[in-house]
């Protein structure tokens, strides 16, 4: 199968239907297909033969779903920037993976000349953005009003669609490599299970240069729906757009939802558009789920777990899952069974399967699995061992199938020979009434090797103090679990995709110290 496939079938049968809209700019199928085969075209005469990297460091917008498209119509593959990177480390991505062709938008212009000064080979840079193309660049509507439009190449199958970088959350970043079918599956895969609401209006709200965003955005080409783009994540914008817009359906991580929620002006707007709304990157949503279904007790609750190696579709847990019952006996916890196509087992350290309700390290294999590390074998075969992806993600699985994320293996904080899981102390913490988000990492202690400690942000106009938060965890779980300590800040540190940044948590800690014990 290949990626434009999509976007040839809508464009067959529903041609005057909207595909995009991005401010008060509004497209249908017929006139953005125009625009992907011409700027493919213009791609083309740029120099970008079969299987060359294309990359984009902008925000959401509809031109990013043109180039999008318009690389794979081309020919080429994917290799999106994370807009939270410096100039060394998008250099090092672009290094990496030879890049030819860099579009750019408005925001990111500052970076351009630091860009061009250190990248080994400087790409073509393209403007993305709004107004005139500055000197030196090439202009993305001038590409698209100047050239012919092209033949759709036809790559797929196992031909590489995308490199899509990681995080860096050890040493450098690396490129996870995405054929059509890996990325192809794993949308199909989820559509089955999880059919898109009818005139599926999706609200693009995740940064298109991750993968939860990149594939969600695939799935709406894939089924013919509109895609509503957001720039960035903001409260007000993001309510004001679901009600202004009549979206069906959206994906946010907890990070996200809880500023929603803690939005003062949250009640004035109308939201009953909204049949579903999909979550991930969080083990610890117990509370954030109670206070969604108060407010808006009609939606469906779907939890997504994933990783970008796999593409990035691991497991689902269903709305029906989020019912009062399921709340209250703990299935909402689980971020559901391995999906259609996919086969997840729990293994020890040696790789063996481990008995139902033990903890261990998730392992996936199925047709999404990357292909592997680019320029990387010996990460790629301690990742992919047999055939099986090795996530890293500790978890535990019951008699019935269902997948239960206790933590990043490297965020396990080991303290007097105990295991604490940080998500375990994160969801106790997060039942507090005052507490708006937290975090809890190791930090070295002398005697116990790491000590427990929590970062709070509280919620607006709410107060508590170090001895209520740790008291309030002394009741639910074992003293050695409760922090040690509890820091209150404004805010934490968060990746482009609303992550919570552990790592940069953790860093002034461990400043030239090394955490053998993990």
């Amino acid at each position: 199968m290949y990626l434009t496939q999509g976007l040839q079938r809508s464009l067959q049968q529903t041609p005057e239907q909207l595909i995009t809209i991005f401010g008060e700019r509004r497209r249908t199928f017929r006139q953005f297909a125009d625009r992907v085969a011409r700027l493919a075209g213009a791609l083309r005469q740029l120099g970008m033969g079969a299987g060359d990297r294309v990359s984009m460091l902008a925000l959401n917008s509809d031109r990013y779903l043109e180039y999008m498209q318009a690389t794979w119509w081309g020919g080429g593959v994917l290799n999106p920037v994370n807009t939270r990177w410096a100039v060394p480390e998008i250099v090092y991505s672009l290094d990496d993976c030879d890049t030819t062709l860099l579009f750019v938008d408005d925001y990111f212009l500052p970076m351009v000349e630091g860009i061009r000064a250190s990248a080994k080979r400087p790409p073509i840079f393209i403007y993305s953005g709004e107004g005139q193309a500055p000197a030196g660049m090439l202009s993305h509507e001038q590409l698209i009003a100047e050239s012919d439009p092209v033949e759709d190449a036809g790559r797929g199958g196992h031909d590489l669609a995308c490199v899509m970088y990681t995080g860096g959350t050890t040493g450098f970043p690396k490129g996870v490599m995405q054929s059509h079918m890996n990325l192809w599956s794993a949308c199909v895969q989820r559509m089955a299970e999880l059919p898109p609401p009818l005139n599926n209006r999706d609200m693009h709200v995740m940064p298109l240069f991750h993968c939860a965003g990149l594939a969600r955005a695939l799935c709406g080409f894939i089924a013919g729906g509109t895609h509503v783009i957001v720039p960035a994540f903001e409260p007000k914008a993001v309510l004001a757009m679901i009600e202004h817009e009549a979206i069906t359906d959206t994906c946010l991580v907890p990070t996200m939802i809880l500023a929603m929620l803690a939005e003062p002006t949250f009640d004035q707007y109308n939201l009953n558009s909204l049949q579903r709304l999909t979550y991930g990157a969080s083990p610890t949503a117990g509370e954030m789920i109670e206070e969604v279904l108060a407010k808006l007790p009609d939606l469906e609750l779907v939890h997504g777990y994933g990783l970008t190696e796999a593409c990035p579709i691991v497991s689902t847990n269903p709305p029906e899952n989020h019912s009062a019952q399921a709340r209250k006996s703990g299935l909402a916890r689980s971020v559901g069974r391995g999906g259609y196509g996919v086969n997840v087992k729990i293994v020890d350290e040696q790789g063996v399967e481990v008995p139902r309700g033990t903890v261990g390290e998730i392992i996936v294999r199925g047709p999404n699995i990357m292909q592997g590390y680019l320029n990387k074998p010996e990460e790629t075969a301690k990742a992919l061992r047999d055939g099986w992806l090795y996530t890293g993600d500790g978890a535990y699985m019951d008699e019935q199938g269902y997948i239960y994320i206790v933590d990043r293996l490297k965020d396990m904080i080991v303290t007097g020979g105990e295991n604490v899981y940080s998500a375990e102390v994160e969801n106790i913490i997060a039942r507090h009434p005052a507490v708006l988000m937290c975090a809890v990492i190791g930090i070295p202690h002398e005697q116990w090797g790491e000590a427990v400690h929590a970062v709070v942000v509280l919620k607006p106009g709410c107060e508590a103090s170090e001895e209520q938060l740790r008291g309030h965890c002394r009741e639910y779980i074992a003293g050695y679990k409760c922090p040690k300590a509890v820091e209150f800040r404004p805010s934490l540190p968060l990746s482009g995709a609303g992550k919570i940044l552990k790592r940069d948590l953790r860093e002034p800690f461990w400043a030239g110290k090394s955490r053998g014990v993990n």
